[in-house]
């Protein structure tokens, strides 16, 4: 089944579950038995050629799936052998139940040894699944242990056992799996923080449920997804021109950087932006327009020449190589002072921290942790911790649309609900992407004037730019090779 693009609180999908139960009448061990099914059937699509499972159940409705799981894989002609962590005997409600039709056929069910593991081609982790709600017990902090250290692929049901469902971090330690199967709603923590690390591939099935009322229950995030980017750029009419397209001025550059702005503006155009300009220190002018002559690069010494270059534009951004200089304070003043769209980043954000700067409503920060941080008043690791919490905080302080750049990137924007882009890789983490998302941003909301789907859509596009980038091999993945990629990202 495909993955929905709402994604939800552990709190919620049980409140989803429940209202099932209650309001539709259907059985909880009905559900389960559902989950069961699912999970076998991602299994063997997963692992075709796997034959001999285990199965460890911990305790709770997690360990019912589990006991289901053993009983349809046996019934399926599979070897399975489950380990208890906990007594079944203590089992209550649907997870009795499902123990006990596991061993009406006769399987026995033994304590849980880290030996044991070994039997198995694939190892199940049933152990908590949503039903944490501390740092893990020394009992189970000893089977997950185990799990990870037996050198066998692990299928986790609904989440791996230790990671917090909501925040994507590992309470103590966590099961590190290949692939987890999530039921009913897509859990926040399988995508967010260190969630990616330790879910690997996910699977969903909805049990047969009818997609909740977002009334009822709004989603925390929602995945971003390729429709939006036909939706901000369509399809061209033959009779188009460039100025149908957007006037894009990129202000950076400053003395010794060069390449930012570069590949900031080269991004824009790669994105479809009809004219960009680069305004930067008069020293870089001539390394820019020989490596890039379609764009437009102008030598700035001061505020006066930039607010002409500013009236032409329809939309600015400003921070790839700005620095902290008295030229780089002059030209965000002048920047800032304008009432057009703008796209800040890298160094401007910095200088915006030290300035103290309030609210605008027509800007879009693009702040990676550290940037992040010190806008908020506050390390980078305390960001990494709660990435929605300071998305939420930025939003508050600075108002505008919010890009909070890193592994699994977020934007978000008054009374929107958050978008996360799963895509990206380990190997963008280089010095200049960010300027090319920049760009791409800058460029796409020339084009579409709209700052919610711009941010959306130039975070989706440059993620999947660094994914086509690192196709063979994510070392040594340059920014100027992302921005190359744009062009396809953008003309799926």
């Amino acid at each position: 089944m495909a993955l929905p693009t709402s994604l939800y609180s552990a709190a919620q999908v049980r409140a989803l579950d429940a209202d099932a139960i209650g309001r539709l009448g259907i059985p909880g061990y009905t559900l389960m038995k559902r989950a069961g099914e699912a999970a076998l059937r991602y299994l063997r699509t997963r692992w075709p050629m796997a034959h001999r499972i285990v199965i460890v159940c911990g305790s709770g409705n997690n360990a019912g799936d589990g006991y289901v799981l053993a009983r349809f894989a046996q019934a399926a002609g599979l070897t399975v052998s489950v380990l208890a962590v906990r007594t079944p005997e203590r089992l209550e409600g649907d997870a009795r139940q499902a123990w006990q039709d596991y061993r009406a056929g006769g399987a026995e069910v033994p304590a849980f040894a880290a030996t044991r593991l070994a039997g198995g081609d694939v190892i199940v982790d049933a152990l908590l699944g949503t039903g944490l709600s501390g740092p893990v017990r020394p009992e189970l902090l000893e089977a997950i242990r185990a799990i990870n250290a037996s050198g066998k692929p692990v299928f986790a049901l609904d989440v791996p056992s230790g990671l917090d469902a909501d925040a994507g971090v590992p309470r103590g330690e966590a099961v590190r799996a290949a692939a987890t199967v999530t039921f009913v709603g897509l859990k926040t923590g399988l995508f967010v923080g260190d969630g990616p690390e330790f879910a690997g591939q996910v699977f969903f099935d909805d049990l047969e449920l009818a997609p909740a009322a977002e009334s009822q229950f709004p989603p925390r995030l929602t995945r971003i997804t390729e429709t939006e980017i036909h939706a901000a750029l369509p399809r061209r009419p033959r009779t188009a021109n460039k100025g149908d397209f957007g006037r894009v001025l990129i202000v950076g550059s400053g003395s010794g950087m060069p390449g930012a702005a570069r590949l900031a503006g080269e991004a824009c155009l790669r994105v479809g932006a009809g004219l960009t300009t680069v305004a930067v220190a008069p020293e870089n002018v001539g390394a820019i327009a020989a490596g890039r002559p379609e764009l437009i690069c102008l030598g700035i010494t001061g505020a006066a020449e930039l607010a002409p270059v500013i009236e032409r534009a329809d939309v600015i951004a400003i921070g790839p190589g700005l620095g902290r200089s008295d030229w780089a304070r002059a030209a965000l003043d002048t920047v800032l002072g304008c009432d057009k769209p703008l796209v800040v980043d890298a160094d401007a954000l910095n200088l915006l921290a030290e300035a103290g700067a309030g609210r605008q409503r027509d800007w879009i920060l693009t702040p990676h942790p550290g940037e992040a941080g010190r806008l908020l008043g506050v390390g980078a690791t305390d960001v990494q911790k709660d990435r929605l919490g300071a998305l939420a905080a930025l939003l508050e302080r600075f108002g505008g649309t919010v890009v909070l750049k890193g592994a699994g990137t977020l934007v978000g924007a008054a009374g929107r609900t958050p978008g996360l882009c799963e895509r990206g890789n380990p190997g963008m983490a280089t010095a200049g992407t960010g300027d090319v998302l920049t760009g791409a941003i800058a460029g796409i909301l020339a084009q579409c004037q709209d700052a919610w789907a711009a941010a959306r859509v130039g975070v989706l596009v440059h993620a999947m730019a660094g994914d086509a980038a690192a196709r063979g091999g994510q070392r040594g993945v340059l920014a100027s090779d992302l921005a190359r990629e744009l062009h396809n990202s953008v003309n799926l």
